[in-house]
């Protein structure tokens, strides 16, 4: 059993995610995975304080996986907030999904709100847990996820995109240098050391985004190759705008946005 140590985020807001406003064009990983928009958004330590109050909801948390505790579970907390219960995720989406190698790594979680009575879980997604091995988290704060991804910070991507080619991420940052309503940027964090991350949207692109704006963005990180990017997504790009993001981002990572939000998230 591999087990995932919590990293410390900088406060509450870094966490949460707004309501999604701008919805586009499905995509998914190579284990169709997708990332959805949240109903309510919400921290981890809200989920063990409000149970009450968000059953029956759907949330969308990020943090860090603590433990691994089975094929289709396991649980997050936020460690800066003492004495805060760990949260047990269950992947109900029906498609596996692994989580990250480097314990550093945030995940975006969409799901309902529960209580963790396993019988109930069992009987409703068929997942065949054991009893036994959730004794210690039987009514417990549970969310019954529908949607995960991958949540690292642009800097991250563009300095290692190897690790996250052809899959869904959930990526947040500042809006910067933007080429038409279907190509910006995406403001790395200096203390990464990256670049800056190229967002395209294909197809018209409903809502728009403004320069120094903190979004969320969802979609599949794609290599900048333009005559695959052309195959597959309609970009609508003038030949100028083209040339000159092959110039500057050829073989280099590219998120396909499939829904771009505003994010509570503080820079």
């Amino acid at each position: 059993m591999v087990n995932f140590f919590a990293n410390k985020w900088s406060s509450k807001g870094a966490i949460a995610l707004a309501l999604s406003t701008a919805l586009l064009g499905a995509c998914t990983n190579n284990l169709d995975q997708e990332a959805a928009a949240p109903e309510t958004n919400v921290t981890t330590e809200e989920v063990t304080d409000n149970t009450n109050q968000l059953i029956g909801k759907t949330v969308t948390v990020r943090s860090t996986p603590i433990r691994t505790l089975g094929p289709s579970t396991f649980t997050i907390s936020d460690k800066q907030f003492f004495g805060t219960e760990p949260i047990i995720v269950v992947n109900a989406s029906g498609k596996p999904f692994t989580l990250p190698s480097d314990p550093n790594v945030p995940i975006q979680v969409t799901g309902q709100v529960n209580k963790f009575v396993i019988a109930d879980i069992n009987r409703n997604y068929n997942l065949g847990l054991d009893p036994n091995l959730y004794k210690d988290y039987e009514t417990q704060p549970a969310i019954i996820a529908q949607s995960m991804a991958l949540a690292p910070k642009p800097g991250e991507i563009t300095t290692n995109p190897k690790l996250y080619y052809g899959k869904t991420l959930a990526v947040t940052g500042e809006v910067e240098n933007i080429r038409n309503a279907s190509s910006f940027t995406l403001d790395e964090d200096k203390l990464f050391g990256g670049q800056d991350l190229l967002v395209i949207r294909a197809g018209t692109p409903k809502g728009t985004v403004n320069e120094g704006e903190k979004v969320a963005v969802t979609g599949v990180l794609r290599n900048f190759v333009v005559a695959e990017l052309e195959r597959d997504y309609d970009l609508n790009w003038d030949l100028t705008l083209q040339k000159q993001l092959e110039a500057e981002y050829s073989n280099k990572p590219v998120l396909v946005a499939n829904e771009v939000y505003p994010s509570a998230i503080p820079q």
